[in-house]
């Protein structure tokens, strides 16, 4: 039941839409009393930093507010084509396709890049795995592997977790992991990031594919996994160092998008972002900075 609670709590957590008011203050409505609202959508791996730099760009900015909402990236994309975000929070980069169809509604994406960040593979800490392979998570994640024993593990079958289509780690896990393969159909899809970690520390022959920050967050509920690019290559656990140096092979940036250059309030907030505060909070929520 605890189990079936966290996973409501999660689903709820990635819709979440964080909007804080500057004390006192009512939400004001677009050019309203000078006051202006930035819409953000998309990467729930990026959506507890996004939240956190809004929270603290409002309380310098008395007029503008920023709302941060969930649900993945592929959902901030099409929000931004069709008008209904200001950003997208993307953990991948848009798709041809993608930047073909907000051309033909007359967006045009501007990408920028504001966070690098580890994907970390995280177990339970019963597990006595603490290394894998890249072709070892291909095979685990293809449905090859189906048991902890053929990673000298403990005859137990591997229950893979991943996150939805719509997330962008999910994507970026099969392209560079997965080499663009099929997850096994095996694979329970999760509604969010939070539930990958609540299902692990919970259930002691799982795995998943967190982003470094919510693996940090968990502390000691859960175990990073050490990463080898190859049999001969070092095994390497997901740090700022690491990620910053290369060492550590399944990492990648973090984007804003935004319809064109920024202008206006939605410049504010982007440089704001890549600003010494805002690469401050990056490091702080467990984030790699791009300074």
């Amino acid at each position: 039941m605890d189990k079936v609670r966290g996973l409501i709590l999660a689903a709820v957590t990635a819709s979440l839409v964080i909007l804080v008011a500057v004390s006192g203050c009512s939400r004001p409505e677009k050019g309203q009393g000078g006051g202006q609202t930035i819409m953000i959508k998309g990467s729930d791996t990026m959506v507890h930093l996004v939240s956190t730099w809004a929270e603290d760009f409002m309380k310098q900015s008395q007029t503008i507010q920023v709302s941060v909402t969930g649900g993945g990236s592929g959902t901030g994309i099409a929000a931004l084509i069709n008008g209904t975000a200001d950003i997208c929070a993307a953990s991948r980069e848009m798709k041809p396709e993608e930047i073909d169809q907000a051309h033909q509604r007359s967006v045009n994406p501007k990408e920028i890049v504001v966070a690098r960040d580890g994907i970390a593979v995280v177990v339970n800490p019963a597990n006595p795995v603490t290394t894998l392979t890249l072709e070892q998570l291909d095979k685990i994640y293809t449905g090859q592997y189906d048991n902890w024993k053929q990673v000298g593990g403990q005859d137990a079958p591997i229950v893979v977790l991943s996150r939805e289509s719509s997330s962008g780690t999910y994507v970026f896990f099969q392209e560079h992991v997965l080499k663009k393969k099929d997850y096994t159909p095996n694979a329970r899809l999760m509604p969010a990031t939070s539930a990958i970690i609540q299902s692990v520390a919970a259930d002691a022959q799982s795995i998943g594919y967190v982003g470094l920050g919510y693996a940090v967050d968990a502390g000691d509920k859960v175990h990073m996994i050490s990463v080898k690019a190859d049999d001969s290559a070092p095994a390497v656990i997901p740090s700022e160092s690491t990620v910053k140096s290369g060492e550590y092979s399944i990492s990648r940036p973090l984007y804003l998008y935004t319809n064109g250059e920024p202008q206006g309030h939605i410049k504010q907030f982007i440089d704001y972002c890549l600003g010494a505060e805002g690469q401050k909070i990056v490091r702080e929520t467990g984030y790699i900075s791009i300074e």
